[in-house]
């Protein structure tokens, strides 16, 4: 049995005349090429700790199946903005796993896609931990209604936004939750 003890964020944008490509480019440029990603749901497994990029790098091989959650949008239609989002949700207590989320799509900034996953993540957490809210408020509402409760510690996010390339070309985004042995 594998439990991840580390997890990383990173993201990127890659763009090319091939898809595929475009999608190499950006794995690239968020520096996580060189592995064989998996992609799994959204748990953030207990007593998993959050490093630094080169931290974790330096604890990855060429080739190594690493399991991750990622978002990813493609497009090949110039000036048109794009966005991959996950979003983090930690919960208080010490043992409890926490919530991922992936959030992808067009028109958004960086922020509004971010905080949309953001919360999505929180969201999550809250119905598992009985945490009573309207889902019709807004974040920043239940953000607090979240905090208040004292059983959701921390919640982040990380976005990456393009336009899509002029030229006939495919551009790509991604942001990721990268987990570690």
């Amino acid at each position: 049995m594998y439990v991840p003890r580390y997890m990383f964020f990173t993201k990127g944008v890659g763009i090319d005349k091939e898809k595929l490509a475009s999608f190499e480019n950006a794995l690239r440029n968020a520096r996580i090429a060189h592995l064989n990603l998996v992609t799994v749901s959204s748990i953030f497994p207990p007593h998993c700790n959050i490093v630094d990029m080169e931290t974790a790098l330096s604890r990855l091989e060429p080739g190594e199946i690493t399991h991750c959650v990622m978002a990813r949008e493609q497009i090949k239609e110039p000036g048109r903005r794009i966005v991959a989002s996950i979003g983090l949700a930690l919960p208080a207590e010490n043992g409890r796993y926490g919530y991922l989320s992936e959030h992808h799509g067009f028109g958004k900034t960086e922020v509004e896609a971010g905080e949309y996953a953001e919360d999505l993540a929180a969201s999550m957490l809250a119905n598992t931990l009985g945490i009573e809210f309207d889902p019709d408020e807004d974040y920043d509402e239940r953000r607090e209604i979240y905090r208040m409760s004292g059983k959701i510690v921390e919640s982040q996010h990380i976005s990456q936004a393009a336009l899509g390339a002029e030229g006939n070309l495919w551009t790509t985004v991604i942001a990721t939750a990268i987990f570690i042995k």
